[in-house]
């Protein structure tokens, strides 16, 4: 009997939990998803550009020699100051003084030649004065030979001329005024002309003006103009800002880069700056008045597009954009958009089209 009744007990405990389970309300799930939302304002966004640069020298040159030859003396070392037609080294080439010796003596002999069958020709049109002294085609043969020698003579003289043009490479000097930078011989080494491959004889550059280059994008490049004056900052000058005047524009895209090459002048007289210094440099670009503004996170690249979501008629569509500057908060965006319109503020790859999010 207990048995029973307490088998009782424990189905009207099961049942009574059964209907109080029947009698919880069921959580109502919101289907519809919540993004935070902005408006899509028409109007630029200024952004300060930092750009890599590097400081090159105003004017530089590697130094090859002109002829084969033996170095005989150096005149000059790394760090040397020279002015323009300054010496710096001369070589010697005994075979190129040979064949300078031989062509003087060319032109001396072929200028004796002419000399002999001028004053033969001049004496028989004297002769031919005297009718039948002198035959017609002997005192024609006689101006031929007068005006082949001076040929002879003319072409010997050039070969002299062009012998000492040679001879004069062997004494180097500077083509202007700067720093020798680098120095790969000494005396006694050999120098070969026909060799270009190898490291130069010596290394000039004019550093007391200084190009500074930079390679801008294409889409800031078009609002710099010459003279515009742009800071920048050097690596080896921690904090120290420096300005100078776009002094020229490549005027000519980079397929490769897509950026246009600008420099500026930077005088440099106390020689405190060297090419090759690394260089930031910072300026302003002004906003396109055809954009759009809309927060950073709202644009979505993915590997085919780039796109923000807009809500039209209370559903998602991916509108195609393209960028232009940015903000720490906003970014430009070119598409088909209108002022005013929703966009979802912060955007990713996983939301897709035609949801509602409008209760």
């Amino acid at each position: 009997m207990n048995r029973f009744i307490l088998l009782l007990a424990v189905a009207l405990l099961l049942i009574a939990c059964g209907h109080s389970k029947e009698a919880d309300p069921k959580p109502v799930v919101d289907s519809i998803p919540h993004y935070p939302l902005a408006i899509i304002e028409k109007k630029g966004v200024d952004e300060t550009e930092q750009l890599p640069g590097q400081l090159a020298a105003y004017q530089e040159v590697n130094i090859f020699p002109k002829e084969n030859g033996y170095v005989k003396t150096m005149l000059v070392d790394i760090g040397s100051h020279v002015r323009q037609g300054q010496l710096l080294m001369v070589i010697v080439a005994p075979e190129l003084e040979q064949a300078n010796a031989q062509a003087k003596e060319n032109y001396a002999r072929a200028k004796a030649d002419f000399s002999i069958s001028k004053e033969d020709y001049e004496r028989l049109r004297e002769a031919a004065a005297t009718r039948g002294a002198v035959s017609p085609m002997q005192l024609d043969a006689a101006g031929a030979k007068t005006e082949a020698d001076s040929a002879l003579a003319n072409a010997a003289m050039a070969n002299w001329k062009m012998q000492l043009t040679m001879s004069s490479y062997l004494r180097v000097t500077a083509p202007f005024k700067g720093i020798i930078t680098a120095r790969n011989v000494h005396p006694g080494a050999l120098v070969s002309a026909e060799s270009k491959d190898g490291a130069p004889m010596l290394e000039l550059k004019e550093v007391d003006h200084l190009r500074l280059q930079v390679d801008i994008p294409e889409n800031i490049a078009a609002d710099l103009r010459q003279n515009d004056t742009l800071s920048f900052y050097l690596n080896a000058f921690p904090g120290k800002k420096m300005t100078g005047p776009i002094a020229r524009k490549s005027m000519n895209i980079s397929t490769k880069f897509r950026s246009e090459r600008i420099e500026l002048d930077v005088p440099n007289p106390n020689e405190l700056l060297d090419p090759g210094m690394f260089a930031h440099i910072v300026f302003e670009s002004k906003g396109s008045p055809d954009a759009f503004a809309v927060p950073r996170e709202a644009v979505v690249t993915s590997s085919e597009r780039k796109y923000v979501i807009i809500i039209k008629n209370g559903l998602t569509r991916k509108a195609d954009v393209s960028t232009g500057n940015q903000s720490t908060s906003l970014i430009e965006v070119f598409g088909h958009l209108n002022q005013g319109d929703t966009v979802i503020a912060v955007g990713n790859d996983e939301i897709k089209e035609g949801i509602n999010i409008i209760r």
